[in-house]
């Protein structure tokens, strides 16, 4: 039986207590979530951080006492943590790994281009900093989760492959549906699989839709044999017009959709495998 892999994004960078009461902001909140999300079926946790206003931060005192927390109080949980390197498009390079030197996680995300993000900046990914990004994953042994908004940034991950700056086998997230990214379509999930099979043999994938894309990006990944994210970082919304309850009713559903298709949620220790990271 196929294992599929749940990644749950449980708060992201953008949305506040005044679009959904139930995001989770403070390294406590955050802690809890991760534990429900995992009781409810999720093998990865990927995490982003706020200042004290509710803004996104890369703050690496916030990513320490979260993860402390949610080893302290949930000793019992062996979700794999993946914590963010672009949770403030305005932090600096040396902002952006500093927690990833100190904490050295099992993964992290590496978005492997730049972009226009959502119509008001930029979200700048400097060959530069992609370069001694992917070398410090290296030696803190750390998982890059490729974060790719469109097939050119895929296209760069083979490139960082070949260069040695990536290692085999490779890990992609597809951000489905983003603003100024490759539009969340069934027809556009197919094309980013064939260009990433074709650049990059061997690689293992998962996706998101954000918005309306959500539910044809779940449903996609489970029948094209991906894995899947689900969350408040790209969806506050259940379903039109219902605010989500909780990052573990997303889960909920996902691990419903998987287990209906006649597969079987992977766990920490079976996405390790899957991942390559044991």
């Amino acid at each position: 039986m196929k294992k599929t892999i749940i990644t749950a994004a449980v708060t992201g960078a953008w949305p506040k207590k005044e679009n959904n009461p139930n995001v989770p902001m403070t390294p406590s909140e955050i802690a809890d979530d991760v534990y429900a999300c995992w009781k409810a079926g999720a093998a990865i946790a990927h995490l982003h951080m706020r200042d004290d206003e509710g803004n996104g931060a890369m703050d690496k005192n916030k990513f320490r006492e979260t993860v402390e927390l949610i080893h302290s109080r949930y000793p019992d949980c062996d979700i794999i943590l993946n914590l963010t390197t672009s949770g403030d498009i305005l932090a600096d390079d040396e902002a952006r790994v500093a927690h990833v030197k100190e904490l050295k996680p099992e993964m992290a995300s590496y978005d492997c281009g730049s972009m226009n993000w959502l119509n008001s900046g930029l979200f700048i990914n400097s060959p530069t900093f992609l370069e001694n990004c992917g070398k410090l994953f290296q030696e803190t042994g750390t998982k890059p989760e490729i974060e790719a908004f469109d097939p050119g940034m895929i296209a760069n991950a083979a490139y960082y492959l070949k260069k040695g700056v990536l290692k085999a086998p490779l890990h992609f997230q597809f951000c489905m549906g983003c603003a100024n990214g490759i539009p969340g379509t069934l027809k556009n999930l197919v094309f980013m699989k064939e260009t990433m099979e074709q650049l990059c043999p061997g690689s293992t994938w998962s996706c998101f839709g954000v918005g309306h894309s959500a539910m044809e990006m779940l449903y996609g990944a489970v029948a094209l044999g991906g894995n899947i994210r689900v969350g408040m970082e790209d969806n506050v919304m259940y379903a039109k017009g219902q605010l989500a309850q909780s990052n573990a009713q997303f889960v909920e559903r996902a691990k419903r959709v998987i287990e209906e298709y006649g597969n079987q949620v992977a766990t920490p220790s079976d996405a390790r495998e899957i991942l390559g990271m044991k």
